[in-house]
């Protein structure tokens, strides 16, 4: 069975790696990169909330679970936010700093109209589940585990949110963030 999870996880890596790859066709290597990054941090982002959540759920379910299970996946939903931070800050100074960009810019785009899409996506992608996480931490290691799963909840509402906006910004200025 160990083969069968391996071969999954692989083979959902490479999935994942394909389509930042696919998403950047038309870049050069350091964009393709940077895609890639993005694509996999957004997915360990994603992977860790909604497990997370789910893990929380059972709780609820069997109130008798040891509670260090729920706070060993909410420090892997901390860690993969505190990835995933670092990876679009070096891609929005990347983009501000350094690309070559079609149009107008990054910069310019992020102080316009259009750029309430980028706050949103910081505001609720990135320090919304920062905050949240935090609290989950702090509930799970009173062993709360219905406010922690209730937390978490929102938490993956705002990862969502935030990870359909960053999709958006990429379709709209080629910007992986």
């Amino acid at each position: 069975r160990p083969v069968w999870l391996w071969l999954a996880v692989l083979s959902g890596v490479g999935a994942v790696i394909g389509q930042g790859l696919a998403a950047s066709s038309d870049a050069g290597a350091l964009v393709a990169g940077l895609s890639v990054a993005s694509f996999l941090t957004s997915t360990a982002l994603l992977g860790g909330t909604s497990t997370a959540m789910i893990l929380g759920h059972w709780y609820l379910v069997l109130p008798s679970m040891d509670v260090s299970l729920l706070q060993r996946i909410v420090k892997f939903h901390i860690g993969s936010t505190a990835v995933r931070i670092v990876v679009v800050v070096g891609i929005v100074w990347w983009a501000i700093a350094l690309a070559e960009l079609p149009g107008p810019g990054f910069q310019r785009y992020i102080f316009s109209l259009d750029g309430v899409f980028f706050w949103q996506r910081i505001l609720f992608g990135l320090l919304g589940p920062v905050v949240l996480a935090y609290m989950t931490w702090e509930t799970a290691k009173i062993r709360a585990t219905q406010s922690a799963t209730g937390i978490l909840y929102v938490d993956f509402f705002t990862v969502i949110v935030g990870e359909l906006l960053a999709k958006y910004i990429l379709v709209a200025t080629t910007v992986p963030v």
